[in-house]
């Protein structure tokens, strides 16, 4: 953990974050500015900036989460399918490796990698936090 990343901050619970899923090496949470509601961000609990820096003992754990946080998108806030990403230093805004899961839905606009932003309403990311939460524990 270092002291200047957002990341680790919401990973130690002192900068806030709406979050989705928290395992012994993962954390995920809401993403403040979505591409669509529901965009979740999973990031190790372990400080690492990069793919190529990631532990060989936390890939599953990473993108095992990843699978889940996906399923969840689809069961739990009824989208399509999702798109997952994740970007290497370039146009990595956070020095925090993270994996994207973005919910998709046929005709949603969304075309190559042009990511609009959009933002939750009041009280409206912990619904949608809420639903995912819900179908990550079925």
């Amino acid at each position: 953990m270092t002291s200047e990343c957002l990341f680790c901050g919401i990973i130690a619970g002192t900068t806030p974050a709406t979050i989705v899923l928290e395992t012994d090496d993962v954390v995920g949470f809401l993403d403040v500015r979505p591409v669509f509601k529901g965009h979740t961000l999973l990031v190790p609990r372990e400080h690492v900036v990069t793919l190529s820096d990631l532990p060989e003992s936390l890939i599953v754990p990473l993108f095992s989460s990843a699978q889940r946080v996906a399923d969840a998108i689809t069961s739990g806030l009824g989208a399509q399918g999702t798109f997952v990403a994740m970007n290497n230093v370039v146009s990595q805004s956070v020095a925090h490796l993270h994996v994207h899961v973005v919910p998709r839905t046929k005709g949603d606009g969304l075309r190559g990698f042009f990511w609009p932003r959009t933002k939750y309403a009041d009280g409206e990311a912990e619904e949608y936090a809420a639903k995912l939460r819900a179908a990550l524990e079925a």
